[in-house]
């Protein structure tokens, strides 16, 4: 009898044990996204989850949850890489504060344009950036845009750095966007996206800063009719998955994961692009009255002491923002 039992617990332990080890792709994966349907992220990650399923023949399958439904993005973020979660897509200025190596996309001018930062990211930059996430848990399998950020206010044009010298500006709640304005003798404000708009329109802050969809889809562009192309923030997105789920795939089935989701980047910037120039377009025949600023040196050598506080706090990542700037 005694036998017998030890048998059965031994079985029962191997049976515990191997259900451990059936693979992640065995049961349907979560997906986090903040975006509403149509968005072109939303429309990309509906895409990966579809590619996902097709290339995998059936073996894997994911199931999206758009719109912000599964918890705020700091909230997911923690959530896929401590495994409640298998897949988000994010921004990397919330995953800065996580992984250093992120954060180095938030240094101010880091990018002089779209398609440096696509250089930069789906090169060796891109790598080691994803190297440092991975070691907090997540994995970045694609990148996808966010636009350029630029300045926008109810005031005045701005040109040069001394246009922002005494502005109230609301910028993210980052270091790196509050001493971005400090070095441009402006006042940041940091607060709520949800707020802005009424700020803007009772005088609490004179401008702000963002992409074209987003000035157009907030109604921004209604009460701060001032939009420059400073472009001083370009920071992308991307699909990421948790780390643990994506290390217990074989070989093959990463790369089934990878495709798929380099896929989808493919569709989601054209997209992006096609969106960003509807809403450029919308904003502009609104009587919006915009400013190229062709020459960014000035405000470039502004931020010297933003770089040199962030390299003094952070001496390993000099390469990591060598290796960007550098890149052709």
């Amino acid at each position: 009898m005694f036998s017998f039992k030890k048998a059965a617990l031994t079985a029962a332990v191997a049976l515990f044990a191997a259900s451990l080890t059936v693979p992640a792709q065995a049961a349907e994966w979560r997906g986090w996204n903040i975006h509403k349907p149509g968005y072109p992220n939303t429309v990309a990650m509906d895409k990966f989850a579809e590619l996902l399923k097709e290339k995998s023949g059936g073996k894997m399958t994911l199931k999206m949850f758009h719109s912000g439904t599964l918890g705020t993005q700091p909230d997911a973020i923690e959530q896929v890489r401590i495994g409640g979660l298998e897949i988000g897509n994010f921004n990397l200025g919330p995953i800065g504060p996580v992984a250093a190596e992120a954060n180095v996309v938030s240094l101010p001018f880091i990018f002089r344009d779209m398609a440096h930062m696509h250089r930069a990211l789906d090169g060796e930059a891109g790598d080691k950036i994803s190297a440092g996430m991975a070691k907090k848990g997540l994995v970045a399998l694609a990148w996808y845009d966010s636009g350029a950020r630029s300045f926008y206010n109810s005031k005045k044009p701005i040109n040069t750095p001394a246009d922002v010298k005494g502005m109230k500006v609301r910028v993210m709640n980052n270091d790196l966007y509050s001493g971005m304005i400090k070095a441009l003798d402006g006042n940041p404000s940091p607060m709520a996206f949800s707020e802005v708009y009424q700020s803007l329109k009772t005088g609490v802050v004179d401008g702000a800063e963002n992409n074209w969809p987003s000035y157009e889809s907030t109604g921004h562009f209604e009460v701060a009719g001032y939009y420059s192309l400073s472009q001083h923030l370009i920071i992308p997105e991307c699909v990421c998955i948790n780390a643990n789920v994506y290390n217990a795939l074989s070989d093959d089935e990463k790369k089934i994961v990878r495709d798929a989701a380099r896929e989808s980047a493919t569709l989601q910037r054209e997209l992006w692009e096609a969106r960003a120039k509807s809403s450029r377009e919308k904003v502009m025949a609104s009587g919006v009255k915009f400013n190229d600023i062709p020459d960014k040196a000035a405000f470039q050598k502004a931020m010297e002491p933003v770089y040199e506080r962030y390299l003094s706090a952070n001496p390993d990542l000099k390469p990591l923002v060598e290796l960007i700037q550098n890149t052709k």
